[in-house]
């Protein structure tokens, strides 16, 4: 045990639970709706370009991706998109958000051994309302003593939260799928981190 350490935050996308091949079934979905207008390599060129711009006025998650896959159908087609077609958007996007939480093998083992000599928090992007939904399906809130839904994961964020917490930089760890959200930042303010590498990454989170 590290005695330094007091607070391990995890994240919750593709840490705790699986989330990004979710993303890529529904834009390969998306990408099929949209097919006769241009390819699949050109719509993802302009969704993920719209998702970049949308990131300050929706942030992160399934709603705020359904809005850029909408105004990316206008885009790519011209305003000629189907009511019908916009329809079939939200219903991907709907699909999206009521899929079942699926847990990363032994995740749940893991959160157990921790819990029992430090106190571990959830600190995680995305949409609030969905991000709950999926931490009651889970099961697994019992094990956190705090959870944060955050608008964004750069270091001044990171500061923020662990000044509510009441800690030092140097007596945070945080795990997590992304080198760019979860440990660089981390890192950077002082803190210790964790890369768990996940099969597949949001191009946005590379580094």
């Amino acid at each position: 045990m590290n005695t330094a350490i007091k607070v391990i935050g995890f994240d919750a996308d593709d840490t705790l639970w699986i989330n990004e091949p979710f993303f890529r079934d529904s834009e390969n979905e998306f990408f099929k709706l949209l097919g006769e207008f241009e390819s699949a390599e050109n719509i993802n060129k302009v969704l993920y370009k719209t998702e970049m711009q949308n990131l300050a006025l929706y942030g992160y998650g399934t709603k705020s991706f359904m809005l850029s896959m909408i105004e990316t159908g206008l885009l790519i087609t011209n305003h000629k998109i189907t009511n019908q077609q916009i329809s079939r958007i939200i219903e991907i996007g709907k699909n999206q958000i009521e899929k079942p939480v699926e847990l990363l093998d032994n995740i749940e083992n893991v959160l157990i051994e921790l819990s029992k000599n430090y106190k571990l928090i959830l600190a995680t992007k995305g949409d609030l309302l969905d991000q709950e939904r999926k931490l009651e399906k889970s099961g697994l809130s019992k094990y956190f003593h705090h959870i944060e839904v955050m608008s964004d994961k750069q270091p001044e964020n990171y500061h923020n939260l662990i000044h509510h917490l009441d800690i030092m930089p140097e007596e945070f760890l945080m795990i997590g799928n992304s080198l760019k959200s979860d440990i660089l930042p981390v890192i950077e303010m002082g803190g210790r981190g964790i890369h768990v590498p996940f099969h597949t990454t949001w191009v946005h989170e590379e580094v």
